[in-house]
């Protein structure tokens, strides 16, 4: 329910969707010349994406845009830093200065995850009092670790204390200053709602008291965890109905500080704390099922997680309440996937389709045309507590032509997508005099869905032996080489002037 992860998080590889404001036989050809401009601007494979077999015209997974956006996923594209390098080249300053110091390669690919984000927006001249032009959003979502030498040095003795950080251990730099030709320039420190409620939780069962630290004259140096830098600003959020902690976030401005005297923000950790961030209602996985090259099944299955079991409870009492679940999946065509086999189950219990589907629109896929695409809506009950999504499918054989140099591996099924539209991932802050001047904070306040991704599956098909060519080609040659030298070698030999020039000698 956080905005940062809900939007930022992405699948494996590239996922690229666009909404053309042109008529629709043109959308094809303007996506292709999209598809090749992207790729040549970030230096990646999106170019395979203008093949109509790599993408797909979703109709309810995109609701403000349908019959004009077009999906496409590469689920084996991987990042790496020929693709960071033209994406900073886009900054005004690169990496040269302010916040985008930070981004040393090194420290960035060797984290847990990491994934490059562009939106760009086009606004008309009537648009929210803006002039007309393009809005651009770059987004680096980085999962790091701080150092564990310097951490398990610094609590050898205290085995479950989270590790103590600063942007230098993270990062390996320190920030000097923000970019000349930025406006404004900020770092913001966010404490989740399961942080905020847990840390209020233990200062009030050590000091008995209901003030709350976070918020006050000393939230830097309080009981739990200590800031090495003042915060310039207090952002305290707004209780929700799905929940009654509010997260604090800390303003800290760069232009303050230069060369001289760097900004480096650290948090140290006095005493162990253990919290969980709010998930989403469910939990996403999917996964194979059935064995060999020929048949195989899809299954995509929903379980309730621990933090939905609260609210769910809570706020949701009545018998009759429902809870809203769309499921979009992708499948290439030499998947034929069989819709009518389509089962479904909830609390390990068979359910008729009609009961649980409340819509659902299938696009069958063609062969080295298009794939073929299926949007569901499912309704299911507000207390279940598993929900399991079958579907039967054939693979199919592909030309020795449009086999990948990496065949045997296997082909990739993209990612399907799990959102949940009664849900949204939304911060509504009390001070509302700042939130026009900080895109950042407008941007948190926007109504988001809470999406999921699942894993990328890994489908074996029937590979031909790659290597019959070339065994052909050797035992063909051979054989020719043989019979024509000693076809060659008889018709060119003479027996009766090899007798006489052996008499003679």
């Amino acid at each position: 329910f956080d905005p940062i992860p809900s939007s930022n998080a992405k699948p494996p590889g590239v996922e690229l969707w666009a909404v053309f404001d042109a008529p629709q036989h043109l959308i094809d050809a303007l996506w292709k010349n999209l598809t090749h401009t992207l790729s040549g601007l970030f230096c990646a494979s999106i170019n395979f994406l203008e093949s109509s077999t790599a993408y797909s015209a979703p109709e309810w997974s995109f609701p403000p845009a349908s019959g004009k956006l077009r999906y496409g996923t590469l689920p084996r594209e991987a990042v790496c830093t020929e693709n960071l390098t033209p994406w900073l080249k886009l900054l005004p300053c690169r990496d040269k200065a302010g916040i985008s110091m930070l981004l040393d390669r090194p420290s960035i690919y060797r984290g847990f995850y990491h994934s490059q984000r562009l939106h760009l927006t086009s606004t008309g001249s009537g648009s929210e009092g803006m002039d007309p032009g393009i809005i651009l959003e770059q987004t680096l979502t980085v999962v790091l670790q701080p150092d564990s030498q310097r951490a398990s040095l610094a609590h050898a003795n205290e085995k479950h204390i989270q590790p103590s950080w600063s942007l230098s251990s993270i990062f390996g730099k320190q920030i000097s200053g923000r970019c000349v030709l930025a406006e404004t320039s900020n770092v913001y420190f966010l404490l989740d709602r399961g942080l905020v409620a847990e840390l209020d939780h233990i200062h009030k069962e050590n000091e008995k008291s209901e003030e709350n630290v976070l918020i006050s004259e000393k939230f830097w140096n309080n009981p739990s965890f200590e800031l090495s830098a003042k915060p310039d600003r207090i952002f305290k959020e707004e209780s929700s109905l799905l929940s009654k902690n509010a997260s604090v976030l800390y303003k800290f401005e760069i232009e303050k500080y230069g060369e001289s005297e760097p900004f480096d923000l650290g948090l140290f950790w006095k005493t162990p704390v253990v919290w969980l961030c709010q998930q989403a209602p469910l939990h996403a996985n999917r996964f194979l099922m059935g064995s060999g090259n020929e048949r195989g099944a899809i299954a995509i299955s929903l379980k309730s997680t621990e933090s939905s079991e609260g609210f769910m409870g809570s706020f949701f009492n009545d018998e009759r309440c429902e809870l809203r679940v769309d499921v979009f999946q992708v499948v290439p065509w030499y998947v034929k996937v069989y819709f009518h086999s389509l089962q479904v189950f909830v609390d390990q219990q068979p359910k008729a389709v009609s009961d649980i589907i409340e819509k659902i629109h299938v696009s069958p896929s063609k062969d080295k045309v298009s794939p073929g695409v299926m949007e569901l809506v499912l309704t299911l009950p507000c207390s279940v507590s598993s929900a399991v999504l079958t579907i039967e499918f054939d693979k199919g054989f592909l030309h020795i032509d449009e086999y990948p140099p990496d065949a045997n591996q296997g082909f990739d099924i993209p990612s399907a997508i799990v959102s949940f539209p009664n849900f949204h991932a939304r911060m509504v802050f009390l001070e509302n005099d700042s939130l026009n001047k900080s895109p950042l904070l407008s941007k948190f306040q926007e109504k988001s869905p809470v999406m999921s991704y699942t894993e990328v599956l890994l489908v074996p098909l029937t590979t031909p032996d790659f290597s019959m060519p070339y065994n052909v080609i050797t035992i063909t040659c051979t054989v020719f080489a043989l019979y024509f030298g000693s076809l060659l070698n008889a018709l060119r030999r003479r027996v009766a002037e090899e007798e006489r020039f052996l008499k003679d000698k």
